[in-house]
């Protein structure tokens, strides 16, 4: 019995090998999979996220003590049985519910016409065309770079001069910009927002407060939500003009409230803990509820830019 040979045809592409095969497979699989991490990155995750957490706790531990136990050494590492009670005791000393609803105004004012004008002077120094624009920007970059404190002495005049002591205004009116939100909305709007949306909106009839509304504001969102986020705790957490023109008597935020708290001949540790752990707890709710849209409104933008 004769066995015939077939040969291939000259055109037809060599079989790669098993090897050249398994190589290009693993290198398919590691591009569009996804990457897992090892037992390392778990340990390594987990350690910084019990040290981030860790003043946290122990300010909750701290505030559940009392002065004696907190001087000795080895300090306590867990918790007590007196933090709802010094939780409410720092609530009524320092007349907590008045002072966050206080901070809550200034901060929410400020944040939100922050976001706004720093929005649309961003697109201006990004999209628009003018004389001066380059000049016009070092000079706002250069403003970030005066230290706060060379401002406090003529703000604290402009406050007498008009009678704003001990009011609220006099908090929020020297807030209501920011040079480093316009830095900001500038660098994302640069990537984030193509010339030619903006044209096409122009051919269409479009006046440039429309292009704002309609263009702008739609393509800045998640920029908009990391700024109101950053701007909301730098107000919210603010304590050196605030303490120079409220008393905790009058209108205080909550950082001037909590400078009255535990106050004595000899200062209670823990008191103080406890308004600490109460003046942090807003902050913490407000980045749990919104924490999944700045998270993402950041990665966006890192991925545009």
């Amino acid at each position: 019995m004769t066995t015939t040979m077939t040969k291939p045809p000259a055109d037809a592409a060599p079989e790669p090998s098993r090897k050249g095969r398994g190589r290009r497979g693993s290198k398919a699989s590691r591009a569009g999979g996804h990457l897992h991490a090892g037992p390392i990155a778990y340990i390594i995750l987990a350690l910084f996220t019990i040290g981030s957490l860790f003043p946290l706790v122990w300010t909750a531990i701290a505030a559940s003590r009392d002065n004696q136990r907190l001087a000795q050494t080895p300090p306590p590492f867990w918790f007590g049985g007196n933090l709802f009670d010094k939780l409410e005791i720092a609530w009524n000393d320092a007349n907590l519910g008045e002072a966050f609803l206080n901070t809550t105004i200034v901060a929410g004012t400020s944040a939100l016409t922050i976001v706004f004008l720093s929005t649309i002077a961003g697109f201006a120094f990004a999209k628009l065309r003018f004389r001066g624009r380059g000049a016009l920007m070092l000079i706002v970059i250069g403003t970030m770079m005066v230290p706060p404190q060379l401002s406090i002495i003529p703000l604290y005049m402009m406050v007498a001069k008009l009678d704003w002591s001990d009011q609220l205004q006099a908090v929020i009116l020297p807030s209501l910009v920011n040079a480093f939100g316009v830095f900001f909305m500038r660098q994302y709007l640069l990537q984030a927002l193509p010339d030619e949306i903006i044209e096409a909106a122009r051919v269409d009839g479009a006046s440039s407060w429309r292009v704002v509304w309609h263009v702008v504001f739609p393509a800045a969102r998640p920029a908009m939500a990391v700024l109101g986020m950053l701007m909301f705790v730098q107000t919210w957490n603010d304590f050196l003009w605030p303490f120079l023109v409220l008393t905790q008597n009058g209108s205080p935020t909550v950082q001037v409230a909590l400078a009255g708290l535990g106050r004595g001949y000899t200062p209670d540790q823990s008191l103080i803990m406890a308004g600490a752990l109460l003046g942090t707890l807003p902050l913490l709710l407000v980045f749990a509820i919104f924490g999944k849209q700045i998270v993402g409104g950041i990665m966006q933008g890192a991925v545009k830019g």
